[in-house]
């Protein structure tokens, strides 16, 4: 899959360069909770993490490019954490990964800066193709889930789907009806995954 292509100008060479990419994408996040999507804007993003709006632009196309670069940042953060306890942990089977992943995704919506508006994807026109134009973020990270998990169960790539998309609208519930997300729903997420994934 051609992950993200486009989502920057030019990846930064030098640490100077790649500082300033993580501040801008950095401030993006802490904008996205303070005014929306809607309210972001390059210029507030490069005033903000201090950098002229011409080197906003020499990373950045638009302020979709931006986002789509947060969006790959989320996944690969969440990827890594969850990579990090399968291998601190040694899970014994696919019920331990279900809630491992899921509670990373719950620890990460609480905590992580922006995350809440665009975890890997954002809303509105266009934004379930935000990781790729030829493929639904969904499926993306169901793809990148199952490598992760190969061998644990519930490996084709239709129950990985199916499982991400059913994981995604009632995480998304749990948010809506709490705003640290309702327990009992998250809760009820990692039931319906693991009844699901072990086919009981």
């Amino acid at each position: 899959m051609g992950i993200a292509e486009g989502a920057v100008r030019r990846r930064p060479v030098q640490r100077r360069s790649a500082e300033r990419v993580e501040r801008m994408l950095d401030e993006c996040a802490r904008l996205l909770d303070e005014v929306g999507y809607d309210g972001v804007t390059t210029k507030e993003v490069a005033r903000r993490a201090e950098v002229p709006i011409g080197t906003f632009y020499q990373f950045f196309r638009d302020k979709r490019g931006l986002v789509r670069e947060l969006a790959l940042r989320n996944l690969e953060r969440f990827l890594g954490r969850v990579t990090a306890r399968l291998a601190d942990e040694a899970p014994g089977g696919l019920p331990e990964v279900i809630d491992m992943v899921v509670d990373e995704y719950v620890a990460m919506r609480r905590t992580v800066p922006g995350f809440g508006v665009v975890d890997f994807g954002e809303t509105g026109p266009g934004g379930e193709h935000l990781l790729d134009a030829a493929v639904e973020n969904n499926a993306i990270v169901a793809e990148r889930l199952r490598d992760l998990t190969a061998g644990l169960g519930g490996d084709s790539d239709r129950s990985f789907l199916v499982a991400v998309e059913a994981a995604d609208a009632v995480l998304k519930l749990a948010f809506r009806t709490r705003p640290e997300g309702d327990p009992g729903l998250i809760a009820e997420c990692k039931t319906l995954l693991r009844r699901y994934l072990s086919g009981s």
